[in-house]
């Protein structure tokens, strides 16, 4: 298995090419430190599954969708309701009862008309969670249950999929990256569910916001290559006081989700 099967280890040669208009509409980033055209290529190749966008994971979607990455696998069930609309920022007030998926695919097109979506009206669950995964090179965890995030996280692994993790609460927000055979995984970091974690919690949309535009940076981090990712680092930011801190995470050799791979992979 090639654990580290993404888009910034496929040779130039076979990476899509850019057009004179994406050159245009990229121009402001291909001159950024560490980035160029090879980067932008390799964000047009990608695949990107993200497990829930709503305020956190909508916002992962919107600034990958402003990227230029070439395709988005989006999970997300239900429909709109009036209390999410202060964070959801792919929602409309006019989209009220009817599905946010498709609310979700209306506004990423409308900013990029280049952009593939794959729209799973669902989210995460053991139905889907093997096809969803099996379709990305990258996946972005925004899902706000345990359940969902572990199903997600232990397929992730068996696949081989570096997999970017964030959560928020009231003003503060966790992001890490998990990279299969290297680092630890969601397991390994929270080895049983919270007790206290539920559906509905407290958060400011900007917050959320703040939090997503991070966790769509990391996975073009991951997806180009670019120095400075969160492997085995957890990054926490208190924005009640602008604190950010950094925790290094472990691998746990006996974890039912990642364990297994550490017979498999030479590090």
């Amino acid at each position: 298995m090639d654990i580290l099967n993404i888009s910034h280890s496929t040779p130039k040669e076979d990476l899509p090419l850019l057009t004179a208009e994406e050159a245009e509409t990229y121009s402001w980033q291909l001159p950024v430190t560490g980035f160029g055209e090879l980067a932008q290529r390799r964000l047009k190749g990608a695949s990107v599954l993200i497990s829930r966008v709503g305020g956190l994971g909508g916002s992962v979607a919107f600034q990958l969708a402003a990227a230029g990455v070439g395709r988005l696998i989006l999970a997300h069930g239900g429909n709109l309701r009036a209390n999410d609309l202060n964070r959801q920022l792919l929602m409309t007030q006019d989209h009220l009862g009817k599905p946010r998926i498709d609310s979700a695919v209306a506004r990423l097109k409308a900013l990029n008309p280049r952009l593939e979506i794959i729209a799973e009206a669902s989210n995460i669950c053991v139905d889907n969670v093997n096809r969803l995964t099996d379709l990305a090179d990258v996946v972005v965890d925004c899902a706000p249950l345990f359940e969902e995030r572990y199903l997600l996280n232990r397929h992730a692994m068996a696949q081989g999929k570096p997999m970017v993790e964030a959560a928020v609460y009231d003003l503060e927000f966790h992001l890490t990256t998990f990279f299969p055979g290297r680092t630890g995984c969601l397991r390994c970091l929270y080895p049983e569910p919270s007790t206290t974690w539920t559906r509905r919690f407290p958060v400011l949309g900007a917050v959320a916001g703040t939090a997503g535009s991070l966790a769509a940076l990391e996975t073009i981090k991951v997806i180009t290559g670019m120095p400075g990712n969160l492997a085995s680092r957890l990054l926490c930011c208190d924005l009640s006081s602008y604190r950010m801190t950094f925790l290094n995470t472990q691998r746990v050799p006996e974890c039912s989700d990642c364990g297994f791979l550490l017979s498999s992979v030479q590090i």
